[in-house]
């Protein structure tokens, strides 16, 4: 893929104030597209706009609360007001939760996981769906994860929450079948973040490649040629 080659096309990403949220955002950003970066944190969200801006790429920061669910309807109408469409959403904000037997998992904690990897991304396909298919190119990326790969003891919450993603994802993708829209689900793998410091809190960050190692296998999941849709891509990763 050439530089540019983005460019004129509006991406949505979340969890984009770090790690690999905001290495999307900034290869996005880099290769022409106009970013949208969603995130709690206004400081984080700062400092990827000045990265952006650094090399003359442009974004919009939204400092939206995903857990805030009836707040997140009025996306898609507040971006419609400065955008007729959006080309690219990437969906990759998420928490871990607590590592524990399902059982002994509060019920409240529960919740709060499946509100942010699930529910706010249902609700944000509802907001952003006229959006994305006013697009020529509709193009819609998922994280996920390997535990849906291997369903082990204590780690629940998050592994469910991620099942439910991927089905989110694909039931999605088959509804758009019919449409310019392409709905797709990545797993990055084993990579150096802040929720892979909190799963395995005495392993060492250095041997896992960095967020922005791998932003290049989102790109072709974003491409106006991307014909694959309601697939999952496995990057390579580290064992």
């Amino acid at each position: 893929m050439t530089d540019k080659n983005l460019a004129g096309k509006v991406a949505v990403v979340t969890g984009a104030s770090r790690g690999i949220g905001a290495s999307v955002a900034v290869e996005l950003a880099r290769q022409g597209a106009h970013v949208v970066l969603i995130a709690r944190t206004i400081g984080g969200l700062e400092a990827v706009d000045d990265k952006i801006k650094s090399f003359g790429g442009t974004a919009t920061l939204m400092p939206l609360d995903l857990f805030k669910l009836d707040d997140l309807d009025a996306l898609g109408p507040t971006l419609y007001q400065h955008f007729p469409k959006v080309d690219i959403f990437i969906g990759n904000a998420g928490m871990l939760g607590t590592l524990a037997p399902i059982t002994h998992v509060k019920p409240d904690e529960f919740k709060k996981v499946m509100d942010l990897n699930v529910m706010s991304n249902y609700r944000l396909l509802r907001t952003l769906d006229p959006l994305l298919k006013a697009s020529t190119a509709g193009r819609v990326v998922f994280v996920t994860s390997g535990v849906t790969q291997d369903l082990k003891a204590y780690w629940g919450e998050y592994a469910i929450s991620k099942v439910a993603l991927e089905a989110l994802a694909k039931i999605y993708a088959a509804e758009c079948a019919n449409t310019n829209v392409k709905v797709n689900i990545l797993d990055p793998g084993r990579v150096r973040t802040a929720m892979r410091a909190q799963a395995y809190p005495g392993e060492d960050p250095a041997i896992r490649p960095h967020p922005d190692d791998i932003v290049s296998h989102f790109m072709p999941l974003v491409d106006d040629d991307c014909a694959m849709n309601g697939e999952c891509v496995f990057v390579p990763s580290t064992k």
